[in-house]
């Protein structure tokens, strides 16, 4: 029970320092994660030009699946460590965390295979033109190699903030990204290695966050790690995919959403002065920069995640239910600065990443009023999803996750393009995230009558 004892704050501390003490270096960790693709972008975008960058768009989810695997994984055992742990059962929770380590290593593994066989199908499937596929295979090549790291220190960064220690996340995270950073123009400019430089800068930065979380993962503070810890046992692995379930489908429903966009934009980009390669590398950056925003989302709420998970297995309902307000307020305002910025300010952004022709402009002008028009509902339902998953019900929350980015989003791409070209993709996204804000926000009045029930029949804890 000692082990318990050590995250009794999560039942104690005030909440709002709690939330940021963990959502800070969750935040930098996951913003610092979704840089990687966007500084390569910039490098690349500066010194070998925008089909450069269109390969990175078509790599993208490659790197997706690794990151939805490993969030399967890792978040699902990071739930159930802090669920055991507010039930104290240390027993359960240890061994959560050892068949997690496994399957991420194991997954890697199995994902660096598939890559490396499979490279050039999977880039033609994803929406490589003729153009394009050159630099995606070089890029690619390099790419894959390093997903075995992505996988398990992305699933151990996880475990590491349940555990009670997001400050070491956060360094795995940025010490990784200083290196990639470092070397990205030293690769590009000063070697002339172009997109190859890239994806080496990027790898060896995985590399580095992955060394720092091993290292960190044999000195866990809540749980004592053995060797039974790591024998597979099916019932574990279960409940741990259940509660990881919805960070995978959100991740995968990127991918989908990718390939998807893709090949719509190169077939109704053809049809326009835009062509195919402007609009699929426009796009591609403007879902990424975007990914910098859902980070900041899943920050705040994977910091406020153990809080979540202790409390309710606790069941101290009182702190469940102002954690997650606390959740929404911050949420709120980091949406409508995001929208701000969007909506006023996207050419600043877009020059980041190279000048371009005119018509490369517009057309990113365009892809950011439009495609991130409703920034602000999709805010609400990522951080509600989360929440979902964070007390115990990943059913509901990978409903939420599968409306917006797949249930809604993709007949919407499919049927208005047809109707109004190549905007009719843009419109899309707008249209999928209002509409599963408002459907989660029912689940929502559903989860929160079932937590003043309980707390009801408690009495509540003060």
């Amino acid at each position: 029970m000692e082990e318990t004892k050590s995250n009794s704050y999560f039942e104690t501390a005030p909440i709002g320092r709690l939330i940021a003490r963990f959502a800070i270096p969750s935040i930098i960790s996951l913003v610092v994660n979704a840089l990687y693709n966007i500084v390569d972008q910039i490098f690349i975008g500066n010194g070998v030009g925008y089909l450069g960058n269109g390969a990175t768009t078509v790599v993208f989810p490659i790197t997706v699946v690794a990151t939805a695997l490993a969030l399967l994984i890792g978040d699902g055992g990071a739930a159930y460590l802090s669920l055991r742990l507010g039930e104290g059962n240390s027993e359960r929770a240890t061994k959560g965390v050892g068949n997690s380590i496994v399957m991420l290593v194991s997954a890697g593994i199995l994902l660096l295979a598939i890559a490396l066989i499979f490279l050039k199908p999977l880039l033609v499937l994803f929406g490589g033109t003729e153009a394009i596929m050159p630099y995606a295979l070089a890029y690619g090549k390099i790419i894959s190699i390093g997903l075995p790291f992505v996988v398990i220190s992305t699933g151990l960064n996880s475990i590491i903030r349940a555990d009670g220690n997001p400050k070491m996340s956060m360094v795995s995270m940025i010490l990784g990204a200083v290196i990639n950073t470092i070397l990205d123009p030293v690769f590009i400019f000063v070697f002339k290695w172009g997109v190859e430089g890239a994806a080496l800068a990027t790898i060896l930065g995985q590399i580095v966050s992955f060394v720092i979380s091993a290292i960190y993962i044999r000195k866990l503070r809540s749980v004592k790690l053995t060797r039974d810890s790591f024998r597979l046992d099916a019932n574990t692995l279960r409940s741990c995919s259940g509660l990881g379930i919805s960070s995978f489908i959100t991740q995968i429903a990127i991918v989908i959403m990718s390939i998807l966009c893709n090949v719509l934009l190169a077939k109704y980009g053809a049809l326009t002065e835009y062509g195919s390669d402007i609009p699929i590398t426009v796009l591609g950056i403007v879902m990424k920069v975007n990914q910098i925003l859902i980070a900041i989302l899943i920050g705040i709420s994977s910091g406020a995640q153990p809080i979540l998970g202790y409390n309710y297995g606790a069941r101290n309902m009182k702190r469940v239910k102002k954690t997650y307000g606390i959740m929404l307020i911050a949420s709120a305002v980091v949406s409508v600065a995001a929208f701000i910025m969007f909506q006023c300010f996207p050419q600043s952004i877009i020059n980041l990443f190279g000048s371009e022709s005119d018509l490369y402009n517009q057309f990113a002008l365009k892809a950011f009023h439009i495609f991130l028009l409703m920034c602000i509902a999709s805010a609400y339902q990522v951080t509600s999803s989360i929440f979902l998953q964070a007390i115990g019900k990943p059913i509901p929350s990978m409903v939420s996750a599968l409306l917006r980015q797949l249930i809604i989003f993709v007949p919407a791409a499919i049927i208005l393009p047809t109707l109004m070209g190549i905007d009719g993709i843009l419109w899309a996204m707008p249209i999928a995230d209002l509409s599963s804000a408002v459907i989660t926000l029912f689940m929502i009045i559903y989860a929160m009558k079932e937590i003043n029930q309980q707390e009801h029949y408690q009495g509540g804890k003060k």
